[in-house]
């Protein structure tokens, strides 16, 4: 009896930790593991998560992709996956407020972007819905986007006029067409083969991109502009149901490594990346700064962008006006941190 007596709460503890213990999250992925995104945000990330909830979850990177990027949010909404991220513009007119982050000339941090860029999400941008069918784990931007060509005079006052650009969606096709260029839509893994197959002259991208896609050996200049030309928004977001069905445990520790501080080491890995990228460059492709003329020539043509852009986030429901100024203020604050 004695035996019996010790053996049933030893037995009821051990049920009781299986129950609770482990909780596996599947995490589809469309990137290669060497690429930045991957190995200094999800990878970090996933280990972030096991950790906070003290090894009650873990996530599981999946190692082939399930589908195309366009489709990965939609493989969180059906809970095809457990957790996703990719880029609200490969999804054309299906978010409208994550343009506010991705403006011209908001800043050369992606990590005080992405900061700031969170904290109006929360503020402001959550309101409209747009993501109510998941749950949002973290919104964030890559860094600002320049222009990179090949065989283009890039000192011309509008340099991309009659040119074709590879754009990945969101504001940068808008972008693009408003400097003159016909905008080839693709993403980012497509780039290599459009450059090389005459398809494209050029590309908008942050410095990052190029090297890692390896196409500083398809392209000879580069046109740098002060806060950049359009930022791209991320999303990492989680099937409904599944959150729902963590404990409140296992959600508020997975609340504190998200969100801002997602938002921050993501901006952060972009910024070094970004760095390490303009680095690889140097003896391949030329790099040059607007001039002065060229940055007005720049805000001209693109103001109508921007009208336009904050038309269609303020039909959500949102004042985008307020919001654009909000991020603007808040990255200053951000920056000054």
């Amino acid at each position: 009896m004695r035996s019996l007596a010790l053996a049933v709460p030893l037995l009821a503890a051990l049920f009781t930790g299986e129950a609770s213990a482990q909780t596996t999250l599947r995490m589809a992925n469309w990137l290669p593991p060497s690429h930045p995104l991957m190995k200094d945000v999800m990878v970090p990330y996933a280990a972030a998560i096991e950790k906070a909830t003290d090894g009650r979850v873990t996530v599981q990177i999946l190692d082939a992709p399930l589908g195309p990027p366009p489709a990965h949010y939609d493989f969180a909404v059906n809970g095809v996956a457990d957790i996703t991220y990719g880029v609200h513009g490969y999804n054309p007119g299906r978010f409208k407020t994550v343009s506010i982050a991705e403006m011209p000339f908001l800043g050369d941090s992606a990590e005080d972007i992405s900061v700031a860029y969170w904290r109006i999400y929360e503020k402001m941008l959550a309101a409209a819905g747009e993501a109510k069918d998941v749950h949002v784990l973290a919104v964030f931007t890559h860094g600002p986007g320049e222009i990179f060509t090949e065989g283009v005079d890039l000192s011309a006052e509008m340099p991309l006029q009659g040119t074709k650009i590879r754009v990945g969606g969101g504001i940068a096709g808008d972008v693009a067409a408003a400097l003159g260029a016909a905008p080839v839509l693709a993403p980012s893994s497509k780039s290599y083969e459009l450059l090389s197959g005459g398809v494209a002259d050029g590309i908008l991208f942050p410095f990052e991109s190029v090297t890692f896609f390896k196409l500083d050996s398809l392209l000879d200049a580069g046109l740098t502009v002060p806060g950049g030309l359009y930022n791209t928004s991320f999303f990492v977001v989680m099937n409904k149901a599944r959150w729902e069905s963590l404990s409140d445990e296992d959600k508020a520790a997975i609340d504190q490594v998200s969100g801002e501080a997602l938002a921050r080491m993501a901006g952060s890995a972009w910024d070094a990346a970004d760095a390490a990228g303009r680095d690889a460059m140097k003896g391949h492709i030329t790099l040059s700064a607007a001039a002065d003329a060229q940055v007005a020539a720049f805000t001209k043509a693109l103001q109508p962008v921007i009208d336009a852009k904050l038309a269609e986030a303020s039909s959500t429901g949102i004042d985008a006006k307020a919001a654009l100024e909000a991020l603007k203020a808040e990255i200053a604050a951000v920056a000054a941190e």
